[in-house]
């Protein structure tokens, strides 16, 4: 029996009939810079507005950037969950409006070599954010790297952002050509859902899309569609500056009204009936699997 079929046989027998699945909502980008963590912290706020229960993974090994902005140090991370034993309720820090934060740390790269006891353990472990949360945003680090393209490949739904700079769109371009080349992505199974960042106005904000979209059909006929923009704004900039998600700080502000209207897209029954939510432990058994 392979690693993979393996952590099918994990996965299924730590089940519980009728249990709720999470959404999982993978957050990318090309390059840095863009606003990628802002989004996925501003996002988070507003599935809480709604009624949702959020949980922040942050994936960006290296950078701190989600407990930066949320203005709190976690004194667990997700190593400490696969190799020190922790549960999965020790590593959560709850940061503003009680939204999750999960801090990466950099040891997932590894997890592939573990026992079937310690992986049952850590499945089971990451099947109880199921129980926990309506919505877990994975928020990865920037570019191309291996570890990046792992998350993207396990997510059946990928937030892009990019920007109107000639090079955040050629970077883009460059993260779905190479997701493209991954031998384990799916473009039937992966949504690509594009957010147009610091934008002047809605127009430009299409038009950064349809340059992306229009490279991306020619080369590499994968579909992506455009999910919305947010526009440029000095309060945003502010709310960074004082550790503070904008739609925390300034709710009425351009950019906090652009992300409640992309969390009303995203929750939209219509616009997402195609969506199939796998849950957290199925995600994270994609990462780890050798195939």
């Amino acid at each position: 029996m392979d690693q993979a079929e393996q952590l099918r046989n994990i996965i299924k027998a730590s089940s519980q009939p009728q249990r709720s699945l999470a959404r999982v909502i993978t957050v990318t980008s090309g390059k840095g810079g863009v606003g990628k963590s802002n989004t996925a912290i501003n996002l988070a706020v507003q599935f809480k507005k709604m009624g949702k229960r959020v949980i922040i993974l942050d994936a960006d090994f290296g950078l701190a950037n989600i407990e930066i902005m949320f203005g709190t140090v976690p004194k667990h991370n997700l190593c400490d969950l696969i190799y020190q034993g922790k549960k999965i309720s020790e590593i959560i820090t709850w940061g503003p409006m009680d939204i999750g934060f999960i801090s990466g740390g950099s040891g997932i790269a590894g997890m592939s070599n573990l026992s079937k006891d310690y992986l049952t353990y850590i499945i089971q472990n990451l099947a109880e954010l199921d129980e926990m949360a309506d919505v877990i945003i994975v928020d990865t680090g920037a570019g191309i790297s291996d570890a990046v393209l792992e998350f993207l490949v396990a997510s059946g739904e990928i937030l892009l952002v990019t920007t109107p700079e000639p090079t955040s769109i050629t970077d883009s371009y460059s993260l779905i050509k190479a997701l493209n080349r991954h031998p384990r992505y799916s473009k039937e199974v992966s949504q690509i859902k594009v957010i147009a960042n610091k934008v002047a106005n809605v127009e430009e904000g299409k038009l950064l899309f349809e340059k992306l979209d229009s490279v991306v059909t020619r080369y590499l006929k994968i579909p992506i569609t455009y999910l919305g923009m947010i526009p440029q704004d000095s309060q945003l900039a502010k709310a960074v500056m004082q550790q503070m998600p904008v739609s925390i700080q300034n709710p009425d502000s351009k950019s906090a009204c652009a992300y409640e209207l992309l969390a009303a897209k995203l929750m939209n029954k219509e616009l997402n009936k195609n969506l199939t939510k796998r849950g957290m432990a199925a995600f994270f058994s994609h990462i780890i699997s050798k195939r």
